[in-house]
């Protein structure tokens, strides 16, 4: 399965036991990650301003950046999301022939999915994987 994942669920599973966690820790080593310069440095910029943390400094993201597959997303010729910062996310798993993308932000959410690409919140992935 070929999985982009959004920033929030990493952070969600940096900062508190629980669902993201264990997917980041058991789920995520049995599927193909995906990830784009753009959400890598969101994802830095986000750890930065609110928990004064570089990514490059925090061990899991050392092995998530390592592990993460890199694509280049093309922009999309229209808007898809009503947060156009959501953009990159829908990019960057068109880039990566995603099965999944997985987050927590609403604004995807609502989509469900976006052509082939189904969107699901972390308990929606979990139970597809224990299918």
């Amino acid at each position: 399965m070929r999985v982009v994942c959004d920033t929030n669920v990493l952070i969600a599973a940096l900062v508190a036991d629980g669902l993201c966690r264990d997917i980041v820790k058991r789920r995520l080593p049995r599927v193909d990650l995906f990830v784009s310069l753009e959400l890598l440095r969101e994802l830095d910029r986000t750890l930065r301003g609110k928990f004064g943390a570089a990514a490059a400094t925090l061990p899991f993201l050392k092995v998530y950046r390592e592990r993460a597959q890199l694509v280049t997303p093309d922009r999309l010729p229209a808007p898809v999301c009503r947060d156009p910062d959501d953009e990159v996310v829908i990019a960057t798993a068109i880039a990566a022939r995603a099965d999944v993308i997985l987050t927590g932000d609403d604004d995807l959410l609502v989509l469900r999915r976006h052509g082939p690409i189904r969107i699901l919140s972390p308990r929606q992935f979990v139970e597809l994987l224990d299918r």
